[in-house]
């Protein structure tokens, strides 16, 4: 496509720009596809309990049927792995991968705004936009757990529905980074997610670099945040739900 000439307004060609970015509509052929696409990274992502564990063929014949895509693939050597683990090697694996591992927790939000007042309000948001696409969430998962978030971008559909995976795309990005040096399956989950959305800007590098340099925001607001302690006093920080011990209590000294 040639240059737009330098004679039209900025504004006309901000416009033009942000258009010609834009992908093209759907099909609903390819509507229905990438709703089941995210409902499988939303399944393999939920804890390997005995009823996913149990669908493990099932899911394996879904993702060989869908069309040839990198999502697909990416998802094909997950499912691959995960039918060949026994139950109890998947449950210690997501465990050590989602819940004891720094940086690859699943909540979106901590990423963006860390342990702030923020991050309340953003969870408010999130559950104010799924009661106004009438879903109520239940399980009690936070409304910013990524499966939590993938059921509601399959439901809701491309536009509204994926909108909170485009804001969130860094955070994504961070825990794609960790599983794939942590060499863990997961991370082609993950890969297939990430190759659904929007390319990531030069912006979104640099500020995932600062991410897993500085990690999230952080707010004193009585609590110490998550990091002060233990095994993440060096500066790196621990996902949501990570136990962190408190500072041991010095010995009781004798009479001298």
């Amino acid at each position: 496509m040639s240059p737009l000439p330098a004679t039209i307004p900025a504004l006309v060609r901000t416009r033009v720009r942000a258009a010609v970015r834009r992908p093209a509509r759907l099909t609903p052929e390819e509507t229905a596809s990438r709703a089941l696409t995210l409902r499988l990274v939303s399944l393999l992502l939920q804890y390997p309990d005995a009823e996913l564990v149990s669908a493990r063929d099932e899911l394996s014949t879904v993702v060989a049927a869908l069309p040839d895509t990198p999502a697909a693939g990416h998802l094909a050597r997950f499912t691959d792995w995960f039918a060949a683990q026994d139950a109890e090697a998947l449950e210690r694996h997501y465990v050590e991968t989602f819940d004891l591992r720094r940086r690859s927790g699943l909540h979106l939000t901590y990423y963006l705004h860390g342990d702030t007042r923020r991050r309340g309000m953003a969870l408010l948001t999130l559950n104010q936009r799924y009661r106004a696409a009438g879903w109520v969430i239940d399980g009690g998962e936070l409304p910013d757990h990524l499966p939590v978030v993938l059921e509601f971008a399959a439901l809701a559909g491309p536009g509204s529905g994926e909108a909170p995976l485009r804001q969130h795309r860094r955070g994504l990005e961070l825990i794609h980074a960790a599983l794939t040096d942590a060499g863990s399956p997961y991370r082609h989950v993950l890969a297939a997610l990430i190759g659904l959305l929007p390319p990531a800007t030069e912006a979104d590098r640099e500020a995932v670099a600062r991410l897993v340099a500085e990690g999230p925001p952080e707010e004193a607001v009585g609590l110490d945040p998550y990091g002060a302690y233990g095994a993440y006093g060096d500066g790196e920080f621990a996902p949501p739900g990570t136990f962190v011990p408190p500072t041991p209590a010095r010995p009781t000294e004798g009479p001298r």
